[in-house]
C-alpha cells in the first residue's frame, strides 16, 4: 500500500471568474473547458453550446481516459496524458486554469489528473461557466474555438502514491490505514437507491464515510473554507489520512479539492471506485 508523505503546495487551487477575466490574456495561461457532454445522472447542462474565449477543449473521456479499461474514467498512462496534453498546447510552464459548463463537476477531476502528473501549477475555476455568464462576460459558441494548437513541451510524470489500487483497498479493510470517503449521494452510500450503472448494486466499502459531493457546493460554487472545515470535521477522524472515492473516480474530486480547501492533505483516490469494487465483489443485480 502506498503512502504519500511529501508536503503537498496546497494554496491558490481554486480562482474567481473575476480573476481569470482580468487574466484572460497572460502569456503562460492556457484554458481548459473540461465540460461533459452529460453526468452519470444524465444531467446536461444549459449552456453545453457556449464556452470561455481562448477555452480549449479537454476531452476527459475521449483523450484522457484508459478506453480500454473495463471501468470508467481509468487514468490514462504517462504518455497518453503527455501527448494528449501538448497536442493542446500546453507547456512545462503553462499556468492551466480548468472549467466546466455545471459550475463545479468534471473540472476538479482534471485539476487531480493534472496533480497526479507531475504538473502542479493548475487551478479550478470556482463556479466556472455558469458563474462566469452570471457575470455578464463574454461567451463563445463551442463550435466556434479553434482545436488547432502549436505542439507543447509539457512532460507528465506520474505520482503513483496519488493512486490506490482494488488491492489496496481491500487491504485496508483490515489494517484501516486510510479512511475511505464516498463521494456518492446518501442513498447509494446506504444501499437505499439504484446506481446509474444498472447492474451493479449500491451500497459502500466497509468503515468507508460518506461526504455527497453536492454537500460542499452552493450553486455551482464551493461553500466557504469553514463551511468545508465543519463538515469534514463531522464526518471523518481528525488526522486521519484519506482516499477518495465516488461511482468511477470524477466526482470524488470534488471532495478531495474541497478536503484541499479546507487545508487536508490528501490526493489519493481510488480511481476505480465503487465500480470497480462492486463488479470485483460480485455486488450485481440479478
Amino acid at each position: 500500500m502506498v503512502t504519500t508523505k511529501q508536503p503537498l503546495q496546497m494554496k491558490n487551487q481554486i480562482v474567481s471568474v473575476d480573476w481569470l477575466h482580468q487574466n484572460l490574456h497572460k502569456n503562460n495561461i492556457v484554458i481548459l473547458d473540461a465540460s461533459p457532454i452529460k453526468t452519470a445522472s444524465k444531467t446536461v447542462s444549459p449552456y453545453s453550446h457556449l464556452s470561455i474565449p481562448s477555452g480549449r477543449r479537454f476531452q476527459i473521456k475521449e483523450k484522457f481516459t484508459n478506453t480500454e479499461s473495463v471501468y470508467p474514467n481509468t487514468v490514462p498512462s504517462q504518455e497518453q496524458f503527455q501527448i494528449e496534453c501538448r497536442k493542446l498546447g500546453i507547456n512545462t510552464d503553462s499556468e492551466v486554469i480548468v472549467f466546466d459548463n455545471l459550475g463545479i463537476y468534471s473540472s476538479p477531476r482534471v485539476w487531480w489528473l493534472f496533480k497526479l502528473m507531475g504538473h502542479d501549477n493548475v487551478k479550478v475555476l470556482d463556479g466556472g461557466l455558469p458563474q462566469w455568464i452570471n457575470k455578464g462576460y463574454e461567451t463563445v459558441e463551442v463550435e466556434e474555438v479553434s482545436q488547432q494548437y502549436d505542439i507543447g513541451n509539457f512532460i507528465a510524470n506520474q505520482n503513483s502514491d496519488y493512486l490506490l489500487s482494488y488491492e489496496d483497498i481491500c487491504d485496508n479493510r483490515k489494517s484501516q490505514q486510510y479512511q475511505v470517503v464516498d463521494a456518492r449521494s446518501s442513498g447509494r452510500f446506504h444501499g437505499t437507491a439504484e446506481e446509474p450503472r444498472k447492474t451493479l448494486q449500491s451500497g459502500n466499502i466497509p468503515h468507508s464515510v460518506n461526504i455527497p459531493y453536492q454537500s460542499v457546493l452552493d450553486n455551482g460554487s464551493y461553500k466557504s473554507v469553514e463551511e468545508l472545515r465543519a463538515i469534514f470535521a463531522e464526518a471523518t477522524q481528525s488526522g486521519a489520512d484519506l482516499v477518495y472515492s465516488c461511482g468511477s473516480g470524477m466526482t470524488a474530486c470534488i471532495i478531495m479539492l474541497a478536503g484541499e480547501l479546507a487545508s487536508i492533505e490528501s490526493r489519493i483516490l481510488f480511481d476505480g471506485s465503487w465500480t470497480e469494487y462492486a463488479m470485483r465483489e460480485g455486488l450485481v443485480v440479478e
